[in-house]
C-alpha cells in the first residue's frame, strides 16, 4: 500500500530505483543523464510561481536565476529575479525604507526591463489581512506588492521583511511560452522565505534541491558522475 512520503524520508538518488539510475551489463549503477534531459512537465504559470532558469539557460541576465512570477494574463508576464544583489543600499534610494528591508539591505536587480524603475514585495506576517490595506497588494500567499509612496510606518507592522528591486522581467503575450517550450525554464512552487532569502544562500540550487528528483540532481549542475 503507498504511503505519503515525508520529506525528512526521502532516499539519496542512488538508493531510489526511479532517481534517473541504469546499469551495466556487470549490474552496476550509473547516472543517465538522458534521465534530466527529457522534456519537463511544467506547473500552470500564475502569479506566485517560480520560473527557476534551466541549466541550458547560459543568457547573463537570466543565468542561474529564480523569478518570482507578479502577473501572468493574456497582456504577458511581469516578474522579478530573487537572487541578484546589486552594490546599492536601499538606504542611498529610497532611505525611508531601509529598516524594512530584509538584509542586505541592497537594492535587487529585478531583471532587464526599466532598471531606473523600483518595484517592491513584502514577505507578509501569518495571519495578515491586506484587502483593505492601502499600499498593499497581496500577489499569492504571504507575498503582497507594496506602493513605495505608502508610508512605512503603516506597512511595518504587518510584514517581516521588504525586498526592492531595481527593473523587472518581461515577456509579452505567448513569449514566455515559447521559452517554457524550449525548457528554458522551470516552473515550481515558491515558499514566503524565498523572497528574503540572503545572497550567502544559493537559491537557484535551494529551490531545485527541495523538489522530487530528477529536478533536485540539477541542484548540482554540473554534474559529472563517473561509471564505477
Amino acid at each position: 500500500m503507498a504511503q505519503a512520503e515525508d520529506p525528512e524520508d526521502r532516499m539519496a538518488w542512488g538508493e531510489r530505483s526511479d532517481g534517473g539510475l541504469s546499469r551495466d551489463d556487470s549490474g552496476d549503477a550509473y547516472f543517465d543523464k538522458s534521465y534530466v534531459d527529457e522534456p519537463l512537465v511544467h506547473e500552470l504559470v500564475r502569479p506566485g510561481s517560480l520560473l527557476v532558469s534551466s541549466t541550458e539557460l547560459v543568457e547573463p541576465s537570466f543565468r542561474r536565476t529564480v523569478v518570482y512570477v507578479i502577473e501572468h494574463n493574456d497582456s504577458g508576464s511581469l516578474g522579478v529575479v530573487l537572487n541578484r544583489p546589486s552594490d546599492t543600499a536601499v538606504h542611498n534610494v529610497l532611505p525611508k525604507w531601509s529598516d524594512l528591508a530584509a538584509r542586505p539591505k541592497a537594492l535587487f536587480v529585478g531583471g532587464p526591463v526599466k532598471r531606473d524603475a523600483a518595484l517592491c514585495l513584502a514577505t507578509l506576517r501569518v495571519g495578515v489581512d491586506v484587502d483593505d490595506v492601502p499600499g498593499l497588494r497581496r500577489v499569492d500567499g504571504r507575498i503582497a506588492m507594496v506602493d513605495l509612496d505608502s508610508d512605512p510606518e503603516q506597512i511595518g507592522p504587518l510584514v517581516e521583511g521588504v525586498r526592492i528591486f531595481a527593473g523587472y522581467s518581461g515577456w509579452t503575450f505567448g513569449q514566455l511560452e515559447g521559452e517554457l517550450d524550449r525548457d528554458d525554464w522551470i516552473v515550481l512552487s515558491g515558499l514566503a522565505s524565498d523572497l528574503v532569502t540572503p545572497p550567502k544562500v544559493d537559491l537557484w540550487a535551494q529551490v531545485l534541491r527541495r523538489q522530487p528528483l530528477p529536478l533536485a540532481m540539477l541542484a548540482t549542475h554540473p554534474i559529472d558522475v563517473e561509471r564505477n
